[in-house]
């Protein structure tokens, strides 16, 4: 079976400069050749806008727009469910309409509503503006998945690898640029950070435009009506399949909510648990985020090779589960020793979840394409989509309302059962999948 694989990747052009220099040789010459080194050069100008949103927006909500922290929370929360609904409609827009095209539209939407950030200042007007702007963006984030399963084809795992550290390299970029712009202090230096973020849509469109439509990503709704092809043998039209339909699919998708669980944990548990129950020293919180960002860039590429195919991918799903839970362990126990004690403990809870980050990363996409049927992929795929989105509106308030108001049981239970369903989630994507010999790779996946 190693064999064939490295038979596999050997083909291609500049495979073995691939393996030898690393990192940036593959961001210069990644799978899908010109367009997808230009599309990852304009997903990381977006992070990089994305850093600038993040690390500012609650600030200038506070102090420019004059928003109280209940209206914000309102505000976010609300956004965060209308980016629910991006992922679903992006999905079914690109089965009729080029990806290219929509990411373009993707990202000016984006450029008009922040734009009205900037002149609305009450929370009645920012309120759907805000919302639009979030439901652009998680368009734009699937758009980006199907650009990358149609320009990458078998070797999406590794242009998502490298999708995943430029991201997390523009985030790094936006949030230090932020951090000027935060020390100056003033209105006009929170202005010119959102509109910096911008900025960022200007460019990362240019950029989209400047690439092809992926080959093989043929429209796959007929724009005529909808109506299905005929079969092969041309007695009848093949009904095409939908997701909503789908109920093993939508198992996934519902299972893959709490295998997003890392990124509540990450951006919202430690910070205030660290605060709130244990005297590790607050300068600390910081370093999370900076462990989080080093470890994603460095590693992503390597953990992609070992994700890729439907038998690592649902190995990765299990991994997944068991760092969650030695994780969810370090935080329960944090609160026992002393402030260097748990400080330790907390980093090493933050190296834990980052390691599962990286797992879920590669897992849940590879698996999210190969449960899909080909025909209607981009549906499939804009459901999935979900699940990331639904877990950024539900994690933070079940890790503040439920998790941590149980005090460490709470966190040990949690674990408990990120571990169990990621054993459940397993077992469903392997029947599914038919995997049970080791020819099962190669073999044609039949979706039932």
């Amino acid at each position: 079976m190693r064999r064939r694989e490295g038979r596999r990747e050997g083909r291609g052009k500049g495979s073995g400069r691939e393996r030898g220099p690393g990192l940036v040789a593959q961001l210069r010459n990644p799978p899908g050749g010109r367009n997808a080194r230009i599309m990852l050069l304009a997903l990381a100008v977006d992070r990089t806008g994305s850093g600038l949103w993040a690390a500012s927006s609650v600030l200038y909500l506070t102090f420019v727009t004059h928003l109280s922290a209940q209206q914000i929370g309102v505000l976010l929360g609300a956004a965060g469910v209308a980016g629910i609904a991006g992922s679903p409609l992006a999905g079914r827009l690109a089965g009729r309409f080029p990806v290219r095209g929509l990411l373009i539209g993707c990202h000016l939407l984006r450029l008009v509503t922040l734009g009205l950030v900037l002149v609305c200042t009450g929370f009645d007007a920012l309120l759907p503006v805000v919302a639009v702007t979030y439901l652009g963006d998680r368009a734009a984030k699937t758009l980006e998945m199907l650009f990358a399963t149609r320009a990458a084809g078998e070797r999406r795992a590794a242009y998502q690898a490298l999708s995943r550290s430029a991201a997390n390299a523009g985030y790094g970029v936006g949030a230090g640029l932020a951090a000027i712009g935060l020390a100056v202090g003033t209105t006009g230096a929170y202005r010119v950070l959102i509109l910096g973020n911008a900025l960022s849509f200007v460019v990362a469109a240019v950029l989209v435009w400047r690439t092809g439509e992926p080959a093989g990503s043929a429209v796959e709704v007929a724009r005529s009506g909808g109506a299905a092809p005929a079969a092969p043998d041309g007695r009848a039209p093949v009904r095409r399949s939908s997701p909503w339909r789908d109920r093993g699919y939508l198992k996934f998708v519902l299972l893959d909510i709490p295998m997003n669980l890392d990124d509540s944990v990450l951006a919202v548990g430690l910070p205030l648990w660290l605060v709130g129950r244990t005297s590790a020293p607050h300068a600390l919180v910081p370093a999370f985020l900076v462990v989080n960002t080093v470890l994603v860039v460095v590693l992503q590429l390597g953990v992609s090779k070992r994700a890729e195919g439907p038998r690592r991918a649902t190995r990765a799903v299990l991994l997944y589960g068991v760092l969650m839970f030695v994780c969810c362990g370090f935080l329960a126990v944090a609160t026992r020793g002393g402030a260097w004690v748990a400080g330790a403990v907390l980093l090493a809870a933050a190296l834990l979840v980052t390691l599962a980050e990286l797992m879920r990363s590669v897992s849940s996409w590879e698996l999210a394409v190969l449960l899909a049927p080909q025909d209607a992929r981009a549906a499939y795929l804009g459901v999935a989509g979900m699940s990331q989105s639904i877990q950024k509106s539900a994690g933070p308030p079940l890790l503040t309302g439920v998790v941590m108001a149980a005090g460490p049981v709470g966190w040990l239970v949690l674990g408990t059962a990120v571990a169990g369903l990621a054993v459940v989630q397993r077992r469903a994507c392997v029947r599914r999948l038919g995997i049970g010999s080791p020819r099962a790779e190669d073999a044609a996946l039949t979706v039932r």
